[in-house]
Order: structure tokens, then sequence, then C-alpha cells
């Protein structure tokens, strides 16, 4: 045997024979890890260490190729189903990635436990006593659930291949090892390898695949980059520990859209769906206060109404102070340039904090309208109507910008009780105004919304 140190670039996959803090190849820094391999095994045994029956494949004509008729595998987890374009698609390989403790093991097990089919749940890190106590504190129960502790590539597809299951949850990736490999577990090589194997697995049987995966102090998930890129789905389960909420976003889909977004709520006895965050986001205190405005905004194909809440004081030192929560700074500092040239407002001399209410990270530029009047609101200390409701993006000379679906935007405005929208005049082209129970004022510029608001 002839083992061999080596440095390998946990990005792009370069190495080096030292390590070096700068990879030259994808100009990222401190990505090079040390790999231990074994020279005198060749690539091509290291391919066969795991071979599943071969089967033949040769080149066919697009048109001929029939579509199967499989359908995708409905969980009984909404919002799983909604991050995930509808469902679990046979054979394919899905990586769910997560900050320690944040319930990625939980929403898993609760998973295992509630699908009406035969699931195969693969654990290196808890022992089957330990998998048992979670079982009994989310408190579901599961004829046919069953559970394997082991960390050996080659013995969990053996059991695969002789259960059967129709779900194999693998917890985590970087546990799992392959004998032929020399390298310690949770390394590149491993990690890489294992996908891989697991990968051409699924694609043969039409099993389908969840792994778990770690993340590192970047937040990234931990191992090589070409991970993300074997599998066919990436979601990431984010959530605060000073919040109780926790959303599952798509980060990469080869089946569906990348800008869904799953929303759950941790309890004492697991994690609860929230299909209607609106209400959720929204303020429930029935006074009406200066400085808060709702917009309507899209996450994926799900219209979520939130709070926006602004507060301007006077400066107390020389600098003013600019601060945004879950919000762009940036984007902030030129909602204020616009109201100071274009409508006249001085916020050079006041300190300036945004927040959007319940702590989501929203990039839809529709939220420009309500940044807008939740500022003005608390400068002139005059609050907005709560039966507003506002969708529009602000351009650098003020004018206000349609907005992509404005109509499933009005429509959640109008089933949460609202009774009027502020929108950009040019989303009321083709637009019939008549089925909508809401009032619909479209708008031009900053400057005619801040007069219908603030008169």
């Amino acid at each position: 045997m002839k083992l061999k140190r080596v440095y390998q670039c946990s990005n792009c996959g370069a190495k080096s024979p030292k390590w070096i803090g700068h990879c030259p190849s994808c100009d990222q820094w401190n990505t090079y890890l040390e790999e231990i391999i074994d020279t005198s095994k060749s690539d091509q045994a290291l391919r066969k260490a795991f071979r599943s029956q071969k089967i033949g494949l040769k080149p066919v004509l697009l048109k001929s190729i029939k579509k199967s008729g499989e359908k995708r595998l409905v969980t009984p987890d909404q919002e799983l189903n909604r991050a995930l374009g509808g469902g679990l698609v046979p054979g394919s390989l899905i990586l769910i990635g997560g900050q320690p403790g944040i319930g990625k093991s939980t929403l898993m097990m609760q998973l295992a436990l509630q699908m009406p089919a035969k699931i195969l749940y693969v654990s290196g890190e808890e022992s089957e006593e330990q998998i048992k106590m979670r079982a009994d504190r989310i408190g579901i129960l599961h004829d046919l659930c069953y559970v394997l502790t082991e960390t050996d590539l080659l013995s969990v597809l053996d059991e695969v291949r002789s259960l059967e299951p129709d779900l194999v949850i693998i917890d985590s990736i970087q546990t799992l090892t392959l004998p032929s490999l020399e390298s310690i577990q949770g390394s590149i090589s491993q990690v890489r390898e294992c996908t891989a194997e697991i990968q051409k697995y699924a694609k043969q049987t039409g099993i389908p695949f969840i792994l778990i995966g770690h993340i590192n102090k970047e937040g990234m998930i931990a191992g090589p980059k070409v991970l993300e890129h074997i599998v066919d789905v990436v979601l990431q389960f984010e959530g605060d520990s000073l919040h109780a909420y926790r959303i599952l976003r798509t980060r990469k889909n080869r089946f569906g859209s990348t800008d869904e977004m799953g929303l759950y709520e941790m309890q004492s006895n697991g994690l609860r769906q929230i299909n209607n965050p609106s209400e959720l986001l929204l303020s429930q205190t029935e006074e009406n206060l200066s400085g808060s405005a709702v917009c309507a905004t899209m996450e994926g194909q799900r219209p979520v109404l939130l709070e926006v809440q602004a507060l301007v004081s006077t400066a107390i030192y020389g600098t003013a102070q600019r601060s945004a929560t879950t919000f762009d700074s940036r984007r902030l500092s030129m909602m204020l340039a616009v109201l100071e040239k274009r409508v006249g407002l001085k916020f050079s001399t006041y300190d300036v904090y945004l927040n959007i209410a319940g702590g989501l990270r929203i990039s839809d530029p529709a939220l420009d309208l309500a940044v807008v009047a939740a500022l003005v609101s608390s400068l002139q200390d005059i609050p907005v109507d709560k039966n507003i409701a506002f969708a529009g993006e602000i351009g650098l000379s003020g004018e206000i910008r349609a907005v992509s679906r404005i109509e499933q935007r009005i429509q959640e405005a109008e089933r949460l009780g609202f009774g009027k929208i502020f929108i950009s005049s040019n989303n009321l082209k083709g637009l019939s105004k008549s089925k909508f129970k809401i009032k619909v004022i479209g708008l031009g510029k900053v400057n005619d919304v801040l007069s219908e608001l603030f008169g």
C-alpha cells in the first residue's frame, strides 16, 4: 500500500502537493484540506468498489423517447412539497443543509413517520435508542419506518436493495464511508465518492434519496462544491435562535422553481407547518402606530403579506445612522436618496432604522413602496391606514415601476381583509379591477402616493 498526502480545494477540487492559502483555480481562500490517498489503487479500481447491476446504454433518438407514467411521490408535508416543486421525483437525489440544531433531523424524522410508505432512515450520528427518543418526542407512530445505524455505504446499499423502500433518508452524508478509500470520514474524497455512488444507485432503481448535509462556518454545505452539482435538489434550512420560525429555501431544483419557500414553526413536539404566513407576519396590535406599512410580496409562487417597520429619529451623533434588519441596507440608502432628491424630505440629520417583521429576508423589489410609506410615516409621525397594502418598485427618478404577479398580490390582500392596495399605474394595463372587491389604486410617482396618504 502506497499512501500519498495531498491537499485538495473543497470548492473546485484542485490539488496541490502542499497547503496554500489561495486557490489559483477558483480564487477562493482557505479552502485547501489535507487528503490521504492510496496510490496503489487506480481510479478504475476505486470505481469498481461498488457496482449495482450494470445497464448497457446506447444513443437513442430524442423523439423516440417515451415519457414514463411515474408521478411524483407527494408527501404529507405541504411546505416540503412546495419547496420540491410538487413532491419527490422517483430516482431523485435531494440534499438538505442547515446549521447545527436548526431542526434538519427533526424535519426528516417527521417526514419518515408521517409518510404512508416504506421508509428507511439511515443514521450515522445517532444510535437506535436516540432515534426512538426523537420519534417519541414527535409523538407519531409508523409501522413502515425502518431505522439503520450504519456508516459503511456498501452495507447501506445492500440493505436498501433487500428492503426496497419507497424513500431513503441518510443523516448525514458526511458520516458515510467507502472502504476502498483511505481518506477519513467526512473528507472531500469520501463525501464526493459516496454521493456519486448513491446517485448512480438512485437513477438505476428509481428510489429517491434525501441526504442531510452539514454546513461550514461560512454557511455553505460542507464538502466539495461538486456535491451540489451531483444532486438534483439543494434545500437550505434556515432559522434564527431568537425566532421560532424555520424557512426551507430551494437553492437548486432540476424539477421545479428555485424561488420556493416552506415555512415552519419550531415547537416542543417538532415542527409545525405554517400554511398561511401572512396572518403570522402581520402585526397583531389594534393600535394604529406611525412607521408601519404592509407590503404584498411574493416568495416563489406564494403571495405573502408582511409588515415593514421604520423608525426615524433625530441623530444624536454628528453622523446619521442607517440600519436595516433583514433588508438590503444599500437599497435603504437609495430610497432615502430618492425621497431627498425627488420629494424634498430631509433625512440627512435623522437616524433611520428599518425592520422586516418576523425576521424573513425577502428580496422582492415590490417592498420599495411600503418602505417609502413607512419612512415618511415615521418622519412625520402620521400613521398609515392599516386598511392599505402596497406593492411597487421605486426607480431613481421617483417613478413607481410595475411588479410581477400583481393579481396574486391583490387577491392575497383582499383575502386578508384589506380595503385598498397601492400599485404602479403600469400594472393597471390589462388588469380588470371590477373582479376585485378591494380598491386598486394605480399611481405613477412617489409624490402621488405620499399625497394620497398624508395630504
